[in-house]
């Protein structure tokens, strides 16, 4: 997106976790814990990816993504599909998005990437 700044990537954190999962230092249920709304939110408003659950492999993982930013109002907290960020990415100044990948077959779920979209305007006066 044109406008993606602060972006942080998770991918370091997921590959610590899978490798402690298969050198036996953790074990799946510890991490395979997703909260049922999440699992929902997958069913129902989740991308679906080509990439195969890390932990189970049975499944292919899901998407979720979420916006969060004090412009955005009764929109915080909401889950939105990638298209939907390009419009809102226009409309407001800043708000900060995070992808959860989640398998909603054996409920693995990582924070994988988040970023800050919007047009870095400052808000505008409240009315």
């Amino acid at each position: 997106m044109w406008s993606q700044r602060a972006v942080v990537d998770y991918g370091l954190a997921r590959r610590a976790t899978i490798q402690s999962i298969r050198s036996g230092h953790m074990e799946p249920r510890d991490v395979c814990d997703a909260h049922p709304y999440l699992l929902r939110a997958a069913r129902f408003h989740g991308e679906p990816t080509e990439r195969a659950c890390p932990i189970c492999e049975h499944r292919n993982v899901t998407n979720v993504t979420y916006v969060y930013g004090d412009e955005l109002g009764r929109l915080a907290g909401r889950v939105k599909v990638t298209a939907d960020l390009v419009e809102m990415a226009q409309e407001y100044g800043e708000f900060r998005v995070y992808v959860v990948e989640v398998c909603q077959g054996c409920s693995w779920n990582h924070l994988a990437v988040s970023f800050v979209l919007g047009t870095g305007d400052p808000p505008g006066p409240c009315l």
